[in-house]
């Protein structure tokens, strides 16, 4: 079944797919919380989920599920993605980008463009990737992440298949290199930074990531929240002055229905999913990057 998405336009009964453009600094937690908090500032309560995490410093596509729609979260999810990416030569970090100071600082100003797509070029194609330790991967019951906090670092992580369709370097401006890539669901590209400035000698971090596209979906046809949060609220006024209207007379009884024991029920556990969803983001879980 093909999947419905909205940008412009109304809020359907049955859910849909919200395609946003996620701002600098919020977790993907963050752009969930607001969206919910939004149909009930507007008297409804309604799921809300979203496909593919992005970590708190990146920028780009999020999609947002609600309603009946949260059910298909699956289909989205091994679709391949589209990114933007600055990578930084001449040093490395822990985390494999900005979350964690620079380490091992290496001259790169002989490093061209030449040289770098050279490299890249290697990249493209099916690889093993190591998960880095600043990430929501598990090893032996225990997050990577939690581990990295005490000091610990696993070196046999479990690797698993990815693969670099595209890896197209565009341009440089001194140490910063620009780059468009397409991988498969699950890569990290901040690793695939980090093992550029390996191969190149140099060391690097990833310093800025956008996602542009989540297969056919792209990041021109979302909106921010901000428009999302104002579509919705215009939405249900629209609806409550229209007799009979479709998210007045159901979605608002529903709304009432699910304050009995067991809509809390349901209601609590999606809340401790999501909230559990934000713990990670919060403790660098950035599953894509």
């Amino acid at each position: 079944m093909e999947a419905e998405h909205t940008s412009t336009k109304g809020v359907p009964e049955a859910g849909e797919f919200l395609l946003l453009d996620k701002p600098l600094d919020w977790t993907s937690f963050d752009v969930v919380a607001k969206i919910r908090n939004t149909y009930k500032r507007g008297g409804l309560k309604r799921k809300v989920g979203h496909s593919g995490t992005l970590d708190p410093k990146a920028t780009g596509l999020l999609i947002l599920a609600t309603g009946r729609k949260t059910k298909e979260i699956a289909s989205l999810e091994g679709l391949d993605k589209e990114y933007l990416a600055v990578i930084k030569l001449g040093a490395r970090t822990a985390s494999h980008d900005v979350e964690t100071p620079e380490t091992d600082h290496t001259p790169a100003g002989h490093i061209t463009l030449a040289m770098v797509r050279a490299a890249a070029l290697a990249f493209v194609g099916p690889r093993l990737q190591q998960p880095p330790m600043h990430s929501a991967s598990w090893h032996e019951g225990k997050r990577l992440y939690a581990l990295a906090r005490k000091g610990e670092e696993v070196k046999e992580r479990k690797a698993k298949e990815i693969v670099i369709h595209q890896f197209e370097v565009t341009h440089m401006q001194g140490p910063l290199v620009y780059c468009r890539l397409l991988v498969s669901k699950g890569s990290y590209i901040r690793v695939i930074a980090d093992e550029l400035g390996m191969a190149l000698g140099v060391g690097a971090y990833l310093a800025g990531l956008r996602r542009t596209a989540v297969g056919p979906y792209r990041v021109e046809d979302a909106m921010s929240v901000e428009d999302a949060r104002a579509r919705i609220l215009s939405q249900i006024a629209v609806d409550e002055q229209q007799p009979g209207g479709v998210l007045a007379q159901h979605e608002r009884e529903g709304s009432r229905a699910l304050d009995s024991a067991a809509g809390n029920a349901e209601h609590d556990r999606e809340e401790a999913r999501i909230a559990d969803n934000n713990r990670e983001d919060r403790s660098r879980q950035h599953a894509d990057r």
